[in-house]
């Protein structure tokens, strides 16, 4: 895979005709698939397993920029990609409504969890939902670490501040626009809350002193979808290998790897089960 890392403090790898070559220079090469996708795929370690794979079946290479769901989306709409992988739903469909994506196609899912100090200062372990779990944060003006930086865990974390009737301000609500990685390791330093996506908290073992304090509400849902950039509004797009690429992951093969992938032990994603 070639990596390029955009606000979430990776490094960037060139390999051969690497993405930062590609993008904004004509588009992709045959052989070659431009992805945008999040930070969670990458932290977490599963792009790289699946990407690999898919280049040693297929011998389709796949070059990707690792960002925040609203920056992969924004590649896409600039036809800088041939495909986004996300997990904001209403995004994605409205990505799609509007002409830039082909087809919005379900790939995996995973959760989001509240994780924070175990002294749990805000008391959050014993709220009765995610909005309750937020207005203790904010009551007890407990650090809490924001992403800060439009990727899908952001507009998920916005989406639960309104559901609590609150717009968090003030000294204790820090803005990292960083990478969830990034935010976790605030977090930890700062000993502070933080939404998370429990697949990069996972990944993290025992590196970071973070307990999960709360999950398990279905507004923490966290769904993946993968789309197509649509070639008839971009003449640089790859569209058969990015089509191919989709086809791949929702596959028995693609989708065997991802129910497989562990991390310390910990399954980080599940794939969606297809009639």
């Amino acid at each position: 895979m070639g990596l390029v890392a955009i606000g979430g403090g990776l490094v960037a790898l060139a390999l051969g005709l690497g993405l930062a070559a590609a993008v904004g220079c004509g588009g992709s090469p045959e052989g070659v698939v431009r992805l945008a996708t999040t930070t969670s795929t990458a932290d977490t370690g599963l792009l790289d397993v699946l990407t690999e794979r898919f280049q040693e079946e297929t011998g389709i290479r796949v070059d990707v920029i690792v960002t925040g769901t609203g920056q992969a989306l924004a590649h896409g709409r600039n036809g800088d990609v041939d495909a986004v992988l996300v997990h904001a739903p209403g995004e994605e469909e409205r990505f799609v409504t509007e002409g830039y994506g082909l087809e919005r196609v379900p790939l995996m899912w995973n959760d989001f969890v509240i994780a924070g100090p175990l002294a749990d200062p805000a008391g959050i372990s014993g709220a009765r939902d995610a909005a309750e779990a937020l207005t203790r944060v904010s009551e007890a003006q407990a650090t809490f670490i924001s992403r800060g930086d439009d990727s899908g865990t952001h507009k998920k974390e916005r989406q639960l501040w309104g559901a609590a009737g609150l717009e968090p301000q003030g000294a204790w609500y820090v803005e990292a626009g960083q990478g969830m990685g990034a935010c976790l390791t605030m977090a930890n330093e700062m000993r502070a809350y933080v939404l998370a996506d429990r697949g990069t908290y996972l990944s993290r073992g025992n590196t970071i002193q973070l307990e999960i304090l709360f999950e398990g509400d279905e507004a923490l849902l966290n769904p993946y979808a993968i789309i197509a950039v649509n070639p008839e509004r971009f003449s640089g797009v790859e569209s058969a290998d990015a089509q191919r690429l989709i086809e791949w992951l929702v596959s028995s093969r693609g989708q065997s790897l991802i129910e497989g992938y562990r991390v310390n032990g910990h399954q980080l994603f599940h794939p969606l089960e297809r009639g």
